[in-house]
Parts: C-alpha cells; structure tokens; sequence
C-alpha cells in the first residue's frame, strides 16, 4: 500500500463518524481535495477507490468466530460493525491516530470486542436478560476492550451503559476520564452524561427521579463507584422512571474488576451482602439488560453458586450465558516473560523458557528495616532506604535517564513502593525516599561520589543479567552518557502518596510524569500506574485474586521491556510464579471446555491449592470447599524439594530402590542408553511406592492424599502401568546404590534462586517433552513445536511412573542467571507421572475437601483501613 492510499485511508475513517457510509466519505474526501487543488488526477481518484475498497473491506459484515468462549446456545445476532456505525469506527481512527496504537493492537481489540458483544443479548428484543463473564490479564487492557464492547454495542442498539468502576473515588474517576476521553468526546452531542470525572461527579439521582426517554442514535452513561449508595440510588431512579421510558431502555452493565465485592460473601444463601444484592435488584429491575464482569482473577467468580435458593426472586450473578478469556494482546509484558514456560528439555531450558531475570530478592535482614515487625509498632517505626531499595531507586532513576535518551521525555513514567497496608508507614517512607534524593542529588548529578559510583555498578549488573537479545535499544555505555538525562529525571521528579487518605492526586492526563508513587491497598486493584517500570513491593496477602491484582508491573512496555523490575520477597516470588501457571490453567480449561461445547453452566474450573494461600476469600468460596479433581490426561512431576532434610531425601531414595528391585522380579525390562523400561507393572506395587514416597508439601499442584485418592478410584481401569528409571549415561554416577546398581547416571536440576524461606528447592521442571514419549515402541522423529497435550496423544493407552536421579550438586549453565546450584544433602529422587485419557469431564473424578481458609485469610479480603470515610461520599 502506498503512502497516499494510507492517508486516504485515515481521511476516509476520520470522515466516517459524521457521515452515513464509506461512499459518501470518499466523495467528501474528493470534493475537499478539488477545493483545493483542483479536478482529481486519475492515479489521485484510483488512490481514493483503493481507500475506499480497504476501509469497506475493513468494515464489512463478518463472522464471529467466538474463539475464546464458552457460551449458552442462542441467536447469532452481531457479525462485527457495519458501515452506519459511529462509535467505533471514531474510536478505531482516535487509537490510531492521535493515541499512535499500532494496527495489529487495534486490531486485537477489535476482534476481542466484537466477540464479547456478539455473546450479549440483542438489543431489538423487548425483553432479555443475560449475563457473562470476561477474563482478561492483570494489566492487559481489559480497559481498552470494556471501551470497544461500549462503543459497538452502541452503535448496535443498546443505549444506556452503566459501568462499575471500582471502590474508590480516584478509580471511578479514572475510569470515567478514559471512557469520555476515548468515546464519549469522540460524538460528545450523542451522549448524556449522569457522572462526570470531579470527585463529587458520582451518580446521584437526577433532577427529574428518572431516566430520560431514550432517543434514537444516541446513548446515556454513568461510571459509578461500587458501593450500596450509589447502587441503590441508581435503583430508586429505575423504581421511578416511568414504565413506557423503561421499555425502551436497552442496558448494558459491566462490572470491572467483578470478582471484588459484587459476590455473595454473606454466610449463607439466605442472606446476601448488600453491594450483591444491590447489584441483583438492579438487574431484576431492567426489562432489558446484559451483565457483563470483567476481571483478571476470576476465582471467585467461578465459585459463584448458579442455583441459589431464591433464584427465582433474584437471580445471582453466575455467567451462565457466556464465559470468555481474552486473547493474550501483542505487546503485553507479563507472567511468561518474568517467570518464562515450562521447558521442553528440563536439562537445556532456553532463555525464553528461562523468563527474564528482573527479580532482585530482598534480604530478610532488611525487611524489619523496611517495615514494623508488627501491626502494633507501626505508630513508632520509621523505615529506612535499606541497601535494596537504594538499588532499586538507582535503577528507576536510570530507566527514566534511559527512557529519555531513547526519545521518551513525553512519556510518562512511575516506580512503586509498596512495603506496608498503614497510612502513616506510607507518609514516612515517602519522607525517607525525599531525604536519600536530597542528600544524594548533587552527587548524581555531578556523577562523581558514592551514589555515583553505586549507580554505575547497579548499571553494569543490570544491563548483564538483561542482555538486549537483539533488542535495537540504545544503552549507555558508561555513566557519564547518562548525566544529561539524570539530570532531567531529578529536576522533574516527583514523590506521591496514594492511599485512602492522601490529598494528592496522581494525574496521568496532562504533561509526562516522573513519579516515585508510595502507598497500600489503592494501588493494588485497578488503578493504573502509567510506565510503571520499578516496583518495590513487600505486602503480603494469603488470597490468589488479591495477590495476583497486585502484579500492577505486568502490562504494556513497549520501547522498553528491557528496563521493568521487582524487589521482592521469596515467598511472594514463589507465589507469583505458582500464580502465573494458575491463571493459565484457567484460560486453558475455558480453552479445552469450549472445544467440548460445554456451557458456562456445565463449566468447572478446579483451581488448584497452593500450601498457606486460601483461592479466594472464605466466604466467596463456601460453595466450593468440596470439589472433585481428577488426573485424567494430565502429567505431574515433583518440582519442589525438601532438598536438606536427609531423612527425606534418604527415605525417596530407598522407595525408588525398593520399588526398582520388586518389578525387576515381575516386569518386563528393557535397557537402553539413558533409560530402564519396565513394563506391565501391577498398580499394586506403584501404589506402594507413592505411599513410602514424600511429596513436599510445598507443592503447587500435587498432593499425595489428592494423588492417591484418584489412584484409588481408577486402579480398576488402571490394572498395569510402566516405569521408567531415566539414568542419563553421561551424568555423574550417584553416591548411593539403587537396586543393586553401584551406581545410576544422574541427571542435573539446579534450583531457581528464589528459595522459599522455609528451604524448598524449586527446580521449576522435572520432565523434558521428550519423556512423555519414552515408553513408546516408535515415537516420531521430531516434536518440536507440538503442546504437551498433543504429544500426549501419541501414547498408548497406559500410565507412566518416572524416576529421576538427581544429583545432589547440579550446577546451572554457566551463562544461567537465574538459576544456582541444587545443593541437596544427597542425590535426590524426583517422579512425574503420566495419565492416560483426555483432560476433560469425561474422566473420573476425585471428590476432595478444598482446605478452608483461617481466619487471617479471610481479613485478606480488602484492607478496610485504607478506605478511609473520605472514600465514600455520603448519598446526595
């Protein structure tokens, strides 16, 4: 496509919002370039035809696929926008030409956004009620996708759109400047606002008690804060608007981040907490509506009961229509790229699998420096910038030096200190963080003096444990190319506080920022920190939704995905990292359910326990502490490790040895380089295996009460298995015997570094790609490229036992940075096991008892102490 046509095509999209169809915007388009330069050359006119062909095509009728949903059959009523819509063809050209988006995002959302609306109701009905769910990724733009879904369903008929914006003034607030900002002052004549962005603009019924008759083309909206209040003041103005205007209104309600208040957490069925109840009697109350949640942590959504006692007086909020994962968008900086994948070959893992190494762990000498011991002291501590958090204030002041170097300067740019829930612990580390750049500025920027030097060392570490890799990003070679920029960055900095109390305000919506942002639970949900590169981040939490909300460092990076990092804790990298295969396995299970055409109602996610962390809030989950897993299909491995308890180490070894040596009695064996096959082994003898066999109980995913409550109740389709003891040739012979061997190649899993205080080893995989296949007579020659389920169809009908040597060193790759030695107090024994079967509800399943979160848990649910009175704003 040629240059010219390229602007034909952004004049032509421009015209679109004022202008009936494509046709009669390339007929303006020509009549304006006539005006001014005179008749149209031929190649000018074939230029505009070519415009003209793109932006129909681009436009035109198309089939949803709905690739990425669960849904309950119904009439296909949407298939994309048409050439009479105004909202999003304004917003398409707004992304792309005043916001720069690049086109495959735009497209992204495009595709994501009609899908969403295809699964709402129509709107030409005169009646419906529907009800969905969307599940994006934490800082995904699940926004961007809310503002596509608003303005086509617009343009498709609906004509009230109320969103729940979160809990808290700033975020309504933000909310409500980004819809009005990206929609609504695109077609400001076509909207009537009943919230505004000021602090007091939340809804409050109007003038008139009700809602205006809606009029054709154009839509009312209002942002509210999700509190009974404004809730049942919304409800009082649809009580009072009169039944011929109510007919006519066609809702949309979505509910961003929904997992967060709008489930039932009272006790029982019978009572109801006031915003769920609130949020029911608004849906009862439309003739016409669809409820459409969007969150990132869909737990205790998918808890949610669907047949609660008094359905048929007030529904719950179960997605029972429609349950979609949005696709992961281009561009996004998130879980994969900190943590990596799983490796194909456990014992070469890639540097993509690896992730990238932007994890610093925070000695615990430090922490009671950076945080009172306890709740009771926090009146009277006051924290100091420990040596870390120097580093990590350092770095962000030079990711900002280099942002701007790379041609950023506009660009806005935040760090976040995130170390205690307390208001006055707030106030008193952003004193702290003032002082250390007071008494280190002038040193910085003369670039000579110990925070000079300290600055060029963080620097060289960095940029070495994140090499560019191709990258075309410029970098400093020394110190001294950086001074101009860090000289820019300190004159522009600025040091806010952000919690329920704090008087200032982040403001992302004029000049670029520079920002050192510190604060609580405000942050932690939602709210966006723009540029967010540096987190240094200690709060704790015992809930996967609330732990999982606060990664506010996942996103958009774009220019500069080289520079993020995070200070933390072991234990909240460890959980971070357990997390991010979590969430996937939920978008995984949507994935498999859907080719299964199972309906939201049929679904059940069965998210797996993590040791000391409830999935959700206890209340939220009282409908699903008895669950059934299964194991059908899936394989399990043994990634953590009680690696310095001799007795448990020792104890594996023996059952391994034990085992080997009574099925070499009554299998049939094979030897082959690397590998002893035994074949037709009775589930009797594995089952007594894995009994004198300790699992850690510090694993993710596999419990040994779990795993031999399925053996139990499938050993009857499982009568005979093969075992495998995989002894590599060229690994280092093991100190031990093992069934009469001397001695057994060993195979080598070094540890990640972050080490759980409570001195797991986690090696992160177990088994390569490879293994699955390794009883198999003929396995194929190459499967690089293919899934771990694909390959898992390739196998015969039969269960797979592993044995893994380890050896007790295992020294990393000399080029792995995040990675040390195992150093175990002997050679290890690690197992992974392979399912036969498909992993869906076809399956036997399991029924086990969820562990029921304590109490402490349960208080994790939201930090009430942050939502401080002034959060609320009484009802007008």
């Amino acid at each position: 496509m040629s240059p010219q046509i390229e602007q034909f095509v952004r004049n032509i999209r421009e015209k679109l919002p004022n202008y009936s169809s494509p046709e009669k915007c390339a007929e303006v388009l020509r009549e304006d370039f006539e005006r001014i330069a005179g008749p149209l050359p031929p190649a000018v006119s074939a230029d505009i035809d070519a415009a003209l062909q793109i932006v129909k095509a681009a436009i035109e009728d198309v089939e949803i696929l709905r690739r990425s949903s669960l849904i309950k059959k119904r009439e296909d009523w949407y298939k994309g926008p048409g050439p009479g819509d105004r909202h999003w063809p304004a917003l398409n050209g707004y992304l792309l030409n005043e916001k720069g988006w690049a086109k495959d995002a735009i497209e992204s959302i495009d595709d994501a956004s009609s899908e969403v609306v295809s699964l709402l109701a129509n709107p030409a009905q005169e009646q419906f009620c529907c009800r969905g769910l969307v599940v994006g990724y934490v800082q995904s733009g699940k926004t961007a996708n809310m503002t596509g879904v608003i303005a086509k369903a617009v343009d498709a008929g609906y004509n009230l759109i109320v969103l729940l914006g979160g809990m808290t003034n700033k975020l309504r607030a933000q909310t409500q400047r980004r819809l009005e900002t990206d929609i609504v002052e695109r077609h400001r004549h076509l909207w009537q606002l009943y919230t505004t962005a000021e602090d007091d603009g939340d809804f409050i019924m109007p003038a008139n008690k009700s809602f205006t008759m809606p009029v054709p083309g154009r839509a009312q909206i209002a942002v509210m804060k999700k509190i009974t209040s404004r809730l049942n003041s919304f409800h009082r103005t649809i009580e009072r608007t009169p039944p011929q205007v109510l007919r006519k209104l066609k809702v949309l309600l979505i509910d961003d981040e929904c997992d967060q208040a709008s489930v039932n957490s009272a006790r029982d069925d019978y009572d109801m907490t006031k915003i769920n109840e609130a949020i029911r009697k608004i849906i009862r109350s439309l003739p016409a509506v669809s409820y459409v949640g969007y969150t990132a942590t869909p737990f205790a959504n998918v808890f949610i009961d669907p047949f609660p006692h008094n359905r048929e007086e007030l529904d719950d909020l179960y997605p029972e229509d429609f349950i979609t994962a949005l696709p992961r968008p281009d561009g996004y900086f998130g879980t994969k790229e900190v943590f990596g994948t799983d490796p194909l070959d456990a014992e070469n893992e890639t540097e993509a699998e690896a992730g990238q190494d932007m994890i610093r762990i925070i000695p615990d000498e430090e922490l009671d420096r950076l945080r009172p011991a306890r709740a009771a002291d926090k009146e009277i501590f006051h924290p100091e910038v420990t040596e870390d958090l120097e580093d990590a204030l350092l770095w962000y002041l030079a990711t900002c030096a280099i942002r701007r170097m790379r041609g950023k300067s506009r660009s806005h740019m935040t760090m976040l200190v995130h170390t205690s829930p307390n208001i006055i612990q707030h106030t008193r580390m952003a004193e702290s963080i003032r002082n250390w750049i007071s008494a280190n500025e002038s040193d910085l920027i003369s670039g000579v003096g110990p925070a000079s030097e300290r600055l060029a060392a963080v620097m060289h570490e960095e940029f070495k444990k994140v090499p560019d890799n191709g990258r075309d990003y410029l970098r400093p070679g020394t110190l001294s190319e950086l001074i101009p920029a860090l000289r820019e960055v300190l004159g522009d900095l600025e040091v806010a506080i952000e919690n329920g109390e704090s008087e200032e305000r982040l403001d992302y919506t004029a000049e670029a920022k520079t920002y050192i942002v510190v604060g609580g639970a405000v942050l932690a949900r939602g709210l966006t920190l723009e540029g967010l590169c540096v987190s240094f981040f200690l709060r704790t939490a015992k809930q996967y939704d609330t732990l999982l909300q606060m990664g506010r460092w996942f996103g958009y990076r774009f220019g500069y995905d080289d520079l993020p990092r995070l200070w933390t804790t072991h234990d909240l990298a460890s959980s971070f990292r357990a997390l991010a295969h979590i969430e996937e396995e939920i978008r995984e299970d949507i994935s498999a359910y859907r080719d299964r055409k199972t309906t939201p109602l049929e679904f059940a996610v069965k998210v797996r326990a993590i040791p000391g962390m409830a999935i959700t809030s206890a209340s939220k989950m009282k409908h699903a502490y008895r669950t059934s897993i299964s194991y059908e299909g899936r394989h399990v491995q043994t990634i953590r490790f009680d690696h310095l308890n001799d007795d448990v180490v020792a104890g594996n070894w023996a059952a391994g040895s034990k085992l080997v040596d009574e099925i070499t009695a009554i299998a049939d064996v094979t030897e082959s380089p690397g590998r002893v096959l035994y074949q037709n082994v009775p589930s009797q003898a594995i089952r007594k295996f894995l009994t004198a066999y300790n699992i850690s109980s510090a694993h993710m995913d596999l419990r040994k009460d779990h795993l031999l409550g399925f053996f139990d109740s499938s050993q009857s389709r499982m009568p005979t298995w093969n075992v495998v003891l995989v002894a590599p040739e060229e690994g280092k012979p093991s100190k031990r015997s093992l069934a009469g061997r001397d001695a057994v190649g060993l195979n080598t899993r070094s540890r990640l570094k972050e080490l759980t205080e409570e001195g797991h080893a986690d090696i992160k995989a177990l088994m390569s790609l490879r293994d699955i296949l390794i009883d198999v007579e003929s396995p194929p020659e190459r499967i690089k490229g293919l899934k771990w389920d694909e390959v898992k169809v390739l196998r015969p009908g039969v269960p797979l036992l592993l044995l893994y040597p380890i050896d007790a060193i295992s020294s990393p790759k000399p080029n792995s940075t995040k990675r040390e030695e195992l150093n175990a107090a002997s050679d290890l024994l690690g197992i992974g096991l392979v399912f036969p079967g498909e992993t869906d509800r076809s399956g036997d399943y399991f029924q086990v008892m969820i562990d029921a979160p304590t109490p402490e848990q349960l208080d994790e649910e939201e930090i009430v102490e942050e939502l401080e009175p002034a959060e609320i704003i009484n009802e007008q």
